[in-house]
């Protein structure tokens, strides 16, 4: 049974992947695709990229979810329910303005700078929650994230940038061509270095107190985890915009069934986060073909139904 899972996410990646490459408005068959002919440019450039894309967003902001639920110790939480990609967000807006001939590694190290001071500040919040009140946690996260979110708007706004403010703000992958999306590499590879902190990060989840206790530096895995979490989310808005909820119901259906070891899960809840976001990708694309519905907007509906059956279904606390 405990191999069930892992094979079971992985052939239904595989059918996605093969799924996803002969999917799009032009109507062309696998074989032309994989044939020389200049269909092949077509995969080249468009569906393998577009595919990739959504595989890597999805495993990084799935190991993200992870790394904010056991540093806030809270099982509601996630880069969107606690302002860290409105932070993104604003960052980006933010170098957009004053320099706008920034490069995009410019752009990539504003932006997760300001997600990081954003995140500290919602932990720095709430700490001062009570600790018997575990949703008032991602409910003070969707506020926080609400208010940055609205001052990014008005910004935008007053500056005529609202046009380039929703492309952050809703993830989707129709833009996606080969060289617009290789930011998503490294995001993956942020997301493995949490690997690396995997059983420092468990440890992280016991509590300031008790992780300290047992040798830990707390404070350093803290600075660690929050900048993997700020690296992934700015990277992914930067690329294909705010993806909701990946980070909050993929760590908590695979906790159902492998429990809360990171070094043990990690690996498939980057499976299934990128196996999820493909597969709401594929949807939006089938659901008004040959029109397309965002990927975000797709996996916001399913996430929000099982965000709300967390709320109401699993009340008690991490720890």
């Amino acid at each position: 049974m405990s191999a069930f899972w892992p094979v079971m996410i992985t052939l239904a990646c595989g059918g996605l992947i093969f799924a996803s490459l002969a999917t799009g408005a032009a109507n062309v068959s696998l074989a032309k695709l994989f044939g020389g002919t200049e269909n092949g440019d077509l995969l080249l450039v468009s569906r393998l990229p577009r595919t990739l894309a959504a595989i890597l967003a999805g495993s990084s902001l799935a190991v993200a979810g992870v790394i904010m639920q056991m540093l806030v110790r809270n099982r509601f939480v996630e880069p969107t329910t606690t302002g860290t990609g409105e932070c993104a967000a604003l960052g980006l807006l933010g170098v957009t303005l004053l320099m706008p001939e920034a490069s995009i590694f410019m752009k990539m190290t504003i932006s997760s700078a300001v997600a990081f001071v954003g995140t500290a500040l919602f932990l720095a919040l709430v700490q001062r929650l009570p600790p018997t009140q575990p949703l008032m946690v991602p409910l003070t996260g969707i506020v926080y994230g609400g208010i940055i979110a609205a001052v990014t708007t008005f910004i935008a706004y007053e500056f005529d940038l609202l046009q380039y403010l929703s492309v952050w703000m809703n993830g989707e992958f129709s833009g996606v061509l080969q060289g617009r999306y290789e930011l998503l590499w490294i995001s993956g590879g942020v997301a493995l270095m949490a690997y690396l902190y995997a059983d420092q990060f468990t440890v992280a989840g016991f509590g300031r107190d008790a992780a300290i206790g047992l040798g830990l530096n707390y404070r350093y895995v803290l600075i660690a985890g929050l900048s993997i979490v700020a690296l992934i989310t700015s990277f992914t808005v930067l690329t294909v915009g705010m993806l909701p909820f990946v980070g909050l119901v993929v760590p908590n259906i695979i906790s159902l069934f492998r429990g809360d070891n990171a070094r043990a899960t990690l690996p498939l809840v980057a499976l299934m986060g990128g196996t999820l976001v493909l597969a709401s990708d594929l949807l939006g694309r089938l659901i008004r073909y040959p029109y397309e519905i965002p990927a975000s907007a797709v996996f916001g509906v399913l996430g929000t139904a099982v965000f709300l059956w967390l709320l109401f279904a699993r009340p008690a606390p991490r720890g």
